[in-house]
């Protein structure tokens, strides 16, 4: 299946800052996004306008074979690797589906994590593929499929956790500043402890969350509990650990692509050979390599409904 990528808006969204803000040594990071600015301009400008467009309607996918995709670039969720190609766990999954339903090219469209929703509306792209939590208020704003893995919070925070971070009310207790992904669940979860809004620090990008916590701009990061594993993983030198997961509620957050509201066919399908992926253990096999296991199967007893209306 042939990937193409695409950004949408504006170019300076990709901008990795290279730039410290303290005298901590630098080069130890691994870049989420390894693409300069001149292979960028020419990802950006491939298959864009014309015959040659991938769809953003299911309609016209199933006819043309070639579908957009929205994603945020967040590892090990949906990325660029070091070629400029998307990579991840929901691409991976996504085409292995789309593979199944006759559309065998995937064009991604790059959108910050808190405007998915509002570009796939905008039609901007068919679906989005980027491991988004289902909640009441994301549902109010597209339709989501079954439950596609589970997953906890984490955080981020320097080796030995001086500061004992380790729930959101400790934020609190230690008057220390911890950054978050914009429009992310753990933004959600510090205001319900309590926590002041000048203790968090939403920022748009993961590349920009591991940068400041490992400058020392914020303590640490209240991340996905995988998520912060693949960055402490892929970043031996940055001196960080990943504290042990836990969940908010008395339940696990569940994750999976979602679609426009009313688009119920693509959903019913994708629906339909997502589940096939599941019971077969195909799924397990494509989503080792970016962290998940088999913990992170979520319990077939989970519904999108019941994550929809709690």
């Amino acid at each position: 299946m042939r990937t193409r990528f695409i950004q949408w808006a504006i170019p300076s969204r990709r901008t990795v800052r290279t730039s410290p803000t303290s005298g901590r040594p630098r080069g130890r990071l691994r870049p989420i996004l390894a693409l300069t600015a001149a292979a960028l301009l020419a990802v950006t400008g491939c298959g864009v306008g014309g015959d040659d467009a991938a769809a953003t309607t299911y309609a016209d996918a199933k006819s043309s074979g070639r579908i957009k995709v929205g994603f945020a670039n967040e590892a090990p969720w949906a990325y660029l690797d070091e070629n400029g190609e998307l990579t991840g766990y929901a691409p991976t999954v996504a085409r292995a589906v789309l593979k199944r339903l006759g559309i065998d090219e995937v064009e991604g469209v790059v959108t910050d994590f808190g405007g998915l929703i509002d570009g796939l509306r905008a039609q901007n792209y068919a679906f989005v593929a980027a491991g988004m939590f289902i909640n009441p208020e994301r549902c109010e704003n597209s339709d989501f499929a079954i439950p596609d893995y589970q997953v906890g919070s984490a955080f981020m925070v320097p080796e030995g956790n001086p500061r004992n971070i380790t729930r959101f009310e400790d934020i609190t207790r230690e008057n220390v500043r911890v950054a978050t992904l914009g429009g992310a669940v753990e933004n959600g979860y510090a205001e319900q402890a309590g926590v002041p809004g000048n203790l968090i620090e939403p920022m748009a990008k993961q590349d920009d969350i591991l940068r400041a916590v490992d400058n020392g701009d914020v303590y640490g990061a209240a991340i996905l509990d995988v998520t912060a594993s693949w960055l402490v993983k892929n970043n031996p030198g940055a001196g960080l650990e990943v504290t042990p997961s836990f969940n908010f509620s008395d339940r696990p957050d569940v994750g999976t692509f979602n679609f426009r509201l009313d688009d119920d066919e693509f959903r019913e399908d994708f629906n339909r050979e997502l589940r096939a992926l599941h019971e077969s253990g195909e799924w397990l096999q494509l989503v080792e390599p970016y962290g998940l296991t088999a913990a992170n199967e979520p319990d077939p007893a989970m519904t999108t409904e019941s994550y929809c209306t709690a």
